[in-house]
């Protein structure tokens, strides 16, 4: 349940990241109705522009139906890592993992509470999975390997 929780944390935050690499619906007009791009450069269709918050519910819907891929896990990670290595020593630490979990969790829970004792021992038992060395420090391929365990 825990790694099922997290990986659609990751799929959460990969989405958009998906989003901005796949052709989809472009706002065509100024009164929002969508146009799906042709294969022909010059239609008229304006490109570039973001569609109505609205197009943006299928693909979260998709990413939540479908576990992140190997790679797509390992994007995030890569992505996000610096910003939860708060040192910058290329590891995590218990707490540093601690925020970035509890950043995921909420996402996709908005009542999660940091500070309550279920959400501590969830964290606690992830990092505990997640730290196959046990020398109390994750690295990036711990964590993607973590995360990418289904």
């Amino acid at each position: 349940m825990l790694k099922f929780a997290m990986i659609a944390g990751v799929a959460m935050i990969a989405a958009p990241v998906l989003a901005q690499t796949t052709t989809g619906p472009v706002q065509g007009s100024p009164s929002g109705t969508a146009a799906v791009p042709s294969s022909t450069p010059g239609d008229g269709a304006v490109s570039g522009q973001q569609g109505t918050p609205t197009d943006a519910v299928p693909m979260q819907s998709a990413a939540r139906e479908q576990p992140a891929t190997g790679s797509q896990v390992a994007q995030v990670v890569d992505t996000e890592f610096p910003t939860y290595d708060k040192n910058g020593d290329g590891k995590l630490s218990a707490t540093e993992f601690g925020g970035w979990m509890v950043a995921l969790k909420s996402k996709t829970d908005p009542t999660t509470k940091p500070d309550a004792p279920e959400t501590k021992k969830w964290v606690s038992t992830a990092f505990a999975q997640a730290d196959t060395d046990k020398n109390k420090s994750l690295t990036k391929t711990e964590l993607t390997s973590f995360l990418s365990q289904g």
